[in-house]
């Protein structure tokens, strides 16, 4: 349940960005709709958008950067993961999503 912040890059620096989040769950979920997102600019006339996970896990290999910060209240500082950490999170949660 720990408060998350999002680093984005895409491509040249001028594209950085940041989103926070509640939850480490729904930064994974911020993950997914940021590439949803992308999705639909690609297939504008598409009336719904389907993809697989290695599809997903391909646009974050393709990001500049990729990070996640996450509070950690024991030392009250936020801590950075990279792109693996935020595909196995993303991985874990979707499993989970499927199995409910």
């Amino acid at each position: 349940m720990a408060h998350s912040i999002l680093l984005i890059q895409p491509g040249q620096p001028e594209t950085r960005t940041y989103s926070d989040y509640e939850t480490v769950v729904a930064c994974m979920d911020g993950v997914c709709k940021i590439f949803e997102e992308h999705l639909k600019r690609l297939h504008p006339h598409s009336p719904s958008i389907t993809y697989d996970i290695s599809q997903l896990f391909q646009f974050i290999d393709n990001l500049e950067d990729l990070s996640c910060l996450v509070y950690q209240p024991k030392t009250e500082t936020y801590s950075p993961f990279n792109k693996d950490w935020i595909k196995e999170k993303i991985y874990v949660n979707l499993r989970k999503q499927a199995s409910s």
